[in-house]
Parts: structure tokens; C-alpha cells; sequence
């Protein structure tokens, strides 16, 4: 398909390999440096760990495709966002729209832009107050490369993907060749340590391989999307697994699974050993460029979710509106990014990301469900169809619920809390509703 607007007004210019790196890039931030060492505190052996990352990227696989043929059946900017308000009505469509805004991807970016500035901080040797500056200064960065044409932004966004890709391979190379060399105990049981449950070591497993819906809120500028989408998402997935079973296998072949449990920064740990304070060091800056590709593609994903919105009437109509020349929501990247900045610089993105972590993985379930509505109304016949239907999303939303029931429990504070968070948007719908008028689009 040709660099030429489709009838939403945005350009096709992602090609299957912008495609791909996309899916990559929004799910490989700074999990796998972080959450290892939390899992393998919930497990028993390396074996059991393995099998829980390799376990998880299967089942995100399965929401992949169930995304893929969402994607292929709706190939139009906005992602969950369009498939939640035209199976489940305009409100649901809002809800998701508010609490992406207000805590999950402007949270997220916060977060992540300060443990960028954190690395960026402990590897040039600034001074820990500089840390909010530079978070703040990462996320205006990401966002004003994006302001000049998604071509130029998917160009950088490549570049990031593949730096950090680069990282982990030097991080692999160095776990199983260098200070891993002579380790026979990748799988062996840990006697400090039992499984606490599938559930308990599977949240921040699952956590890290959140983000692979992010492709379909870029739908619209997707060359070919009915064959481009599934083949990305699906070719991308393959590789985060991959990348992320390698890297653990890396850590328990340097440290072991219970120097694994009791190391709170596992990539730095394996670095030193080879390299000393220099491999810590080189590892940080992998680290900070993969949390920096994180947020530029979370910042540009829900800029378009917002610009729909804005199209519906469902938000400011100036929020709609898409540059004449690049053909980007300028106002809609400003408005999350600015948000995104003022969460980072005031320290509260922290709690409200708490509050919300779990309501990014309900929304893949919901979207998800979504896909029973569409086979219902249009039938089987679509570009792509999901194999295993409908076993497979039936599969993905059960384990998703017992994911999000399991939070509840759990931690019932921050899930309250983020439940209120998505509650509050019900009344500032139906007030929005009364003195706006909402368009309707035709499903």
C-alpha cells in the first residue's frame, strides 16, 4: 500500500520491519533487568523459572494473535479503544481512553522515563537530584521527534530496538560463554527456596511482556496491516520470548538461582563479573537506551488512542486534529506527554502506577473478548484468524482474570485503588455526554 492518507487522515508508512520492532520495542524495557530476581524469589529451581518465562510468553503469544486478527479485522488507528466501544459501547471505549490517559501509559512512560534517568544519573556520575530533570527532559526528547512525522520517529525508534536488542545479546554472549562457562546448574533445584504458586511467580513475569498491544493503536499507518500486522506481531513475539528465556538462562548459569533470588539488579551483577565496574557500566547504558525506546513508543501509541477519542467526540475536538504535513496528533502527543513529565517530576507516577499495573492487562483481556463479538457479527471470514479459536482466547482471558482476581487479593489496596481510578471516568462520561455532542462512527 502506498505512503498515501487512508480515510482517517493518517499516512501508511510502517513497513513490516517498523512492524516488528514496535512489538519489540514496547515490550522490552526495563522488566528483564528488574523482574528475574523477583520471580526466582517465588521459585523453586531454575527449571521452574524457565518454564514460567517460557510459559508467559506463550500465553502473550496467544493474546498476539487474538490481536492480530483484531488488527486485521479493524486496521484503523486507536486499538483497544475502537474494538472495546464498538463491542461493549462508547463508555467502555471512554473508560479505557481515561485510564490510559490519566495512570497506565502516562504512568508507565513516568516510570520508565525515571529509571532511564536513574541509570543516566549512576553512569556519568550526576548528582540524584538531576534524576526528575532528566526523566522529565527523556519524555519532551521522545515526544518531539515524534511531532516531525512517525517515518522519522519509527527511524529512531528502529535504532533504539536495535541497541538494546544489542545489549542483550552482549549480556547472553557474557552469561553463557564468558562468566558462565563451566555452570551445570541452569535447572538445578534451589533448597532455600520452594514455588509459592503458579500465580505468585507468574505477575511480574507477565508484567515484563506487557505492551504487545501497542502495534494496533498504530494500525492506521501500517502498510498492508491485514498481512503486515499479524506476521509483526507474531515475528516479534517469537523474539521477545526467545530473548527473554536466553537472558534468564545467562543469569543462572553466572549466579545461580539463589544469587539470582537475593540480586536486585541481576544484568549489572553478571556485567561486573566479566567486566568488572565498566561491564555495570556498559550494561546501565543498554539499560537506559531500552527504557528510553519504551517510552517512545508508549507516548506515540496512546497519542492515537487520545486522537480518536477527540474524532468521536469523546475528548476535546482539538485533540483530533493531525498536522498538515506529517499527518501526526500533534496536540493529542503533547497532551499525554505533558502529563506523562508532570507525573515524573512531581514523584506520584509511582503509586498511581501501582494503583493501575493490573487495568493494563484487564484491557487486553477485555480486548480480547471483543473478538467473540466480531466473529459473532462478521463471522469467521477476515484476512487472518486467530488459530484455536475459540480455545485459544478463551485460555487468554481466564488466565488474565485469575491474574487480575489474584491482584485483588493480594495487594487489594492498590487494585481498589485502581479500580476507583477507572470507576471516576463513568461520571465524567456521562457528564461529558450531556454537554457534548459524541459522534457515533459507523462500526
Amino acid at each position: 500500500m502506498s505512503d498515501t492518507p487512508n480515510p482517517s487522515g493518517y499516512v501508511r508508512r510502517l513497513s513490516l520491519w517498523d512492524a516488528a520492532m514496535i512489538v519489540v520495542g514496547g515490550i522490552i524495557g526495563g522488566g528483564i533487568f528488574l523482574n528475574p530476581g523477583i520471580a526466582a524469589q517465588r521459585t523453586g529451581s531454575g527449571l521452574t523459572l524457565l518454564m514460567m518465562w517460557v510459559g508467559a510468553g506463550l500465553l502473550t503469544l496467544i493474546g498476539a494473535l487474538c490481536y492480530a486478527e483484531l488488527g486485521a479485522r479493524r486496521p484503523h488507528a486507536g486499538g483497544s479503544y475502537v474494538y472495546l466501544r464498538e463491542a461493549f459501547g462508547s463508555l467502555a471505549g471512554f473508560l479505557f481512553g481515561w485510564t490510559m490517559l490519566l495512570v497506565i501509559y502516562s504512568g508507565s512512560s513516568a516510570a520508565v522515563a525515571t529509571i532511564f534517568a536513574s541509570y543516566a544519573t549512576s553512569v556519568f556520575g550526576l548528582p540524584k537530584d538531576m534524576i526528575a530533570p532528566l526523566a522529565a527532559g527523556a519524555l519532551i526528547f521522545v515526544a518531539g521527534i515524534n511531532l516531525f512525522g512517525l517515518r522519522l520517529g519509527a527511524q529512531i525508534q528502529n535504532l533504539f530496538t536495535l541497541l538494546k536488542l544489542l545489549a542483550v545479546a552482549v549480556l547472553v554472549v557474557c552469561g553463557l560463554f564468558l562468566a558462565g562457562a563451566g555452570q551445570t546448574g541452569v535447572l538445578a533445584a534451589d533448597p532455600a527456596r520452594a514455588d509459592v504458586g503458579f500465580m505468585g511467580a507468574a505477575l511480574p513475569v507477565l508484567f515484563a511482556y506487557s505492551g504487545f498491544t501497542y502495534l494496533n493503536n498504530l494500525a492506521g499507518e501500517v502498510r498492508d496491516p491485514q498481512r503486515t500486522l499479524p506476521r509483526a506481531l507474531f515475528v516479534g513475539m517469537l523474539l521477545v520470548i526467545a530473548v527473554y528465556a536466553l537472558v534468564n538462562v545467562a543469569y543462572l548459569a553466572v549466579l545461580g538461582h539463589d544469587g539470582l533470588a537475593n540480586s536486585t539488579t541481576p544484568a549489572a551483577d553478571v556485567m561486573s563479573r566479566v567486566f568488572g565496574p565498566i561491564g555495570g557500566k556498559v550494561i546501565a547504558i543498554g539499560i537506559a537506551i531500552s527504557t528510553l525506546g519504551f517510552c517512545n513508543i508508549t507516548l506515540v501509541a496512546g497519542a492515537r488512542v487520545l486522537q480518536v477519542m477527540g474524532e468521536d467526540g469523546l475528548f476535546f475536538r482539538s485533540v483530533a486534529l493531525l498536522h498538515a504535513k506529517h499527518r501526526t496528533p500533534n496536540v493529542a502527543l503533547i497532551l499525554l506527554s505533558g502529563w506523562a513529565v508532570v507525573l515524573a517530576v512531581s514523584g506520584s507516577y509511582g503509586q498511581l502506577l501501582d494503583y493501575a499495573t493490573f487495568g493494563d492487562w484487564l484491557a487486553c483481556a477485555l480486548g480480547v473478548a471483543t473478538l467473540f463479538w466480531y466473529r459473532r457479527r462478521q463471522g469467521a471470514s477476515a484476512s487472518f484468524r486467530v488459530p484455536g479459536y475459540p480455545l485459544l482466547p478463551l485460555i487468554f482471558v481466564g488466565v488474565v482474570a485469575w491474574v487480575v482476581v489474584e491482584t485483588m487479593l493480594s495487594n487489594p489496596v492498590n487494585a481498589g485503588m485502581g479500580l476507583l481510578i477507572m470507576a471516576a471516568g463513568a461520571p465524567v462520561y456521562f457528564i461529558w455526554r450531556r454537554f457534548f455532542p459524541v459522534t457515533q462512527p459507523a462500526p
